[in-house]
C-alpha cells in the first residue's frame, strides 16, 4: 500500500519537473527572490540595521517559497481544467490527491533554490556572506518547512477543485500570510491576537527557527519547534486529502468538474 502510493507520488514528481521544462512561468517566484532580496538589504542597510541583514535574506526565500506554492495550488488545476485534462486525471485508476502532491513537492523542491539565490545576493550587497551558526538545525527547519509548505498546498489545491478561476483566490492569500507566518516581522513583536493566530500558520515557527539557526547561542526547544511544523504540516496533507475527496464526490455528482 505504502510502496504503491510512493510510486503514484514519484510519477507526478516525474510528470511535473516535465512540464516545467522550458516554461519560465513555473519559475516566476525564483526570478523575483534576487530582487526582492536586495530590496529588504538595502532597507536595513539605509536604516543603519546591518545587524537585521540576515531577516533580508531569509524573508525573499520564504516568500518565494510560499508564491511558488500557492502558484502551483492555484495552477495544476487551473491548466488541468482549460486543456481538459482535469476529468481524465479524476478518472485515472491512480488516486488524484496522491499524484497531485507528488506534483506540488516537485515545485516545492525547485524552490527551494531560492535559498541559494537570496544568500548569494546578500553576500554580494554586503561583501560578506551570512554565517549560518547551526548548519544541521537550519537544514532540518528547510527540509520540514518545504513538507509543511506542501501540505497547505494540497489544501488550497483541494478547494481550488471548486473554484471558477483560483488566480482570484492566490492573488488574496499572499500577504496575509506573510504577516501571520512572520517573514519578514517576527511573531513576537505583533500584538497578541495576532501572535495566537500565527501560532497555527507553519511558517511562524519556520521563520522563527531559521532566524535562530542564524545566531551563534544556543537554538532552545528545537525538538518542539521542528515538531510544531510537521504536525501543521502532517494537518494540511489530512485535511487536504479529506476535502479532496468530499469535493471530488460533490463534483461527480453535480457533474461540474469541467466548470466549478
Amino acid at each position: 500500500m505504502i510502496g504503491a502510493a510512493t510510486a503514484t507520488a514519484a510519477i507526478g514528481f516525474r510528470t511535473q519537473l516535465q512540464q516545467m521544462r522550458g516554461n519560465p512561468d513555473w519559475f516566476l517566484a525564483l526570478f523575483t527572490a534576487p530582487l526582492t532580496t536586495v530590496v529588504f538589504v538595502s532597507i536595513f542597510q539605509a536604516g543603519g540595521r546591518a545587524d537585521l541583514t540576515s531577516y533580508g535574506i531569509l524573508a525573499p526565500a520564504l516568500i518565494a517559497l510560499w508564491a511558488m506554492a500557492l502558484q502551483t495550488a492555484g495552477e495544476l488545476i487551473a491548466r488541468e481544467r482549460e486543456n481538459g485534462s482535469l476529468e481524465l486525471l479524476v478518472a485515472a485508476p491512480a488516486s488524484f490527491g496522491i499524484v497531485l502532491a507528488g506534483r506540488i513537492m516537485a515545485v516545492i523542491s525547485v524552490s527551494l533554490v531560492a535559498f541559494v539565490e537570496s544568500w548569494v545576493v546578500g553576500w554580494v550587497m554586503t561583501g560578506s556572506p551570512v554565517l549560518i551558526a547551526h548548519p544541521l538545525v537550519f537544514a532540518v527547519t528547510v527540509l520540514v518547512t518545504a513538507f509543511a509548505m506542501a501540505g497547505t498546498a494540497t489544501v488550497m489545491a483541494s478547494l481550488f477543485v471548486l473554484a471558477r478561476s483560483a488566480r482570484t483566490f492566490q492573488n488574496s492569500l499572499s500577504y496575509p500570510f506573510f504577516l501571520l507566518g512572520g517573514v519578514v516581522v517576527p511573531v513576537d513583536l505583533m500584538p497578541e491576537p495576532v501572535r495566537l493566530l500565527a501560532r497555527f500558520v507553519f511558517l511562524s515557527w519556520s521563520s522563527d527557527l531559521l532566524r535562530d539557526t542564524l545566531d551563534p547561542g544556543p537554538v532552545v526547544a528545537v525538538a518542539f519547534r521542528v515538531g510544531m511544523v510537521l504536525v501543521l504540516g502532517t494537518a494540511g496533507f489530512l485535511l487536504g486529502g479529506l476535502l479532496l475527496g468530499r469535493i471530488l464526490r460533490r463534483v461527480r455528482t453535480t457533474g461540474s468538474l469541467a466548470h466549478a
